[in-house]
């Protein structure tokens, strides 16, 4: 499976248990992270939580793919999964704001 196959599948995942604002951010040949960013909004700890772990379950049950790193489940402010080609981030809508991904890479695409 592509990492553009990959991001709209995780980001379907997304919508389907509400995340708010998703947005697959095409990354490649720009850094070495991944070739796409998925970037979503949860609206408490609670659902940023069931967010990821929807994602991280059914990737690995209709993909057979779990991700190589996961981080911030135990503030559940930001959540990242990292499945090599894609990285999710399941963001608070304040932590969202502040680091502004869509920002930062639409300036380096610029550069």
């Amino acid at each position: 499976m592509t990492a553009e196959q990959t991001a709209k599948n995780i980001a379907e995942i997304l919508e389907n248990k509400k995340a708010h604002d998703v947005r697959i951010i095409d990354v490649e040949g720009k850094t070495i992270l991944a070739d796409r960013f998925v970037i979503a909004t949860g609206q408490s700890v609670t659902h940023i939580r069931a967010l990821a772990g929807e994602v991280e379950l059914q990737m690995k049950n209709n993909w057979q793919r779990v991700p190589d790193h996961v981080e911030g489940y135990s503030t559940g402010r930001w959540v990242l999964l990292d499945f090599e080609d894609v990285v999710v981030h399941v963001f608070h809508e304040e932590e969202r704001d502040f680091y502004s991904l869509e920002k930062l890479w639409q300036r380096s695409r610029l550069q």
